[in-house]
């Protein structure tokens, strides 16, 4: 069995004391820090700050300017991509020019091979026709031969 402490009065002057000694023993917990002197990127060399103008003025000024030259940065870099397209376009171009060539010549060469199977055809048509013609007349004279002998 255990023997129970006997139970202290609560005293508030006490926990006060605890307190303040406890806070005076530690470092504070939170130090303020001061933040790193704010240096404004540089000007563009395309502007510079008028003599006549205030403070506010020129930091105003230096803000817009400064805006507007990250948007110029952006819009050159979209124009390096425009310029990719454009090497892409002009291989697209060399490479269709080349298919062309290409599909012009296997159209000639296709002509051609009409043509010269149309000749053949019609060597074959004429030949064919003399042979009948020949057949003809020689049959004709067999037939002439043959009547006058009988006769």
């Amino acid at each position: 069995m255990r023997v129970r402490a006997a139970a202290r009065p609560f005293d508030m002057r006490r926990i006060e004391g605890d307190i303040r000694e406890a806070v005076q023993q530690r470092p504070p917990y939170i130090q303020a820090v001061e933040p790193p002197p704010r240096t404004p990127p540089p000007l563009p060399e395309y502007v510079s700050h008028r003599e006549d103008v205030t403070e506010i003025g020129k930091l105003s000024a230096e803000a817009i300017v400064n805006e507007y030259e990250v948007t110029a940065k952006e819009i050159e870099a979209m124009g390096e991509v425009v310029r990719d397209m454009v090497q892409r376009c002009e291989q697209l171009t060399t490479s269709a020019s080349s298919m062309l060539k290409d599909i012009k010549t296997t159209a000639m060469q296709y002509r051609n091979a009409g043509k010269r199977i149309f000749n053949e055809i019609e060597s074959c048509a004429s030949a064919t026709d003399e042979v009948r013609r020949l057949c003809e007349s020689f049959r004709d004279r067999i037939a002439s031969k043959t009547g006058e002998e009988a006769a």
